[in-house]
């Protein structure tokens, strides 16, 4: 019988400025397996950062039914999670919520894999949080970054 892989993911946003230019950083683990990704945009917000780097790396995994953890210094991503907030967010419509395009995109991958939220302090030294923390910040100042469209649309509601 095949067991389903354990993937450690870990994750970090920033923006300067909020709004501002931002970006995400991600680091997967799975055994000897690591894999880091990042990327940014040109007007953004930390919340939306923080939001992005976990979607980014559930939608890098591929394999279905993978327990995966998430290391996380955002409460906004993870309370949301582990708190009910989102359930709750969902059933009256996302009223008067901010970032309901990468929330929505969030549930469509959430089915896909066991995932269980871990809040970690922020730059309070852990390596793979404060890896992220460089790899967003680095994604942030980027030149010529794409435009962040679901935080533009929101932006003119």
């Amino acid at each position: 019988m095949k067991s389903t892989p354990l993937i450690q993911l870990y994750t970090d946003g920033a923006a300067k400025g909020n709004p501002g230019p931002g970006g995400y950083g991600v680091v997967l683990l799975c055994g000897a397996y690591r894999k880091e990704i990042s990327g940014g945009y040109r007007l953004t917000t930390n919340n939306r950062m923080e939001l992005m780097a976990v979607i980014v790396g559930l939608e890098a995994l591929k394999i279905s039914g993978s327990q995966v953890t998430v290391y996380s210094d955002s409460t906004y991503v993870v309370n949301a999670i582990e708190k009910g907030w989102l359930q709750k967010w969902q059933e009256t419509g996302f009223k008067k919520k901010k970032n309901i395009d990468l929330w929505l995109r969030y549930l469509s991958l959430q089915s896909k894999y066991i995932i269980k939220f871990i809040w970690i302090k922020g730059h309070a030294g852990h390596p793979q949080n404060e890896h992220c923390d460089r790899l967003a910040v680095l994604a942030a100042s980027q030149t010529e970054l794409p435009e962040d469209e679901g935080y533009v649309e929101e932006s003119i509601f």
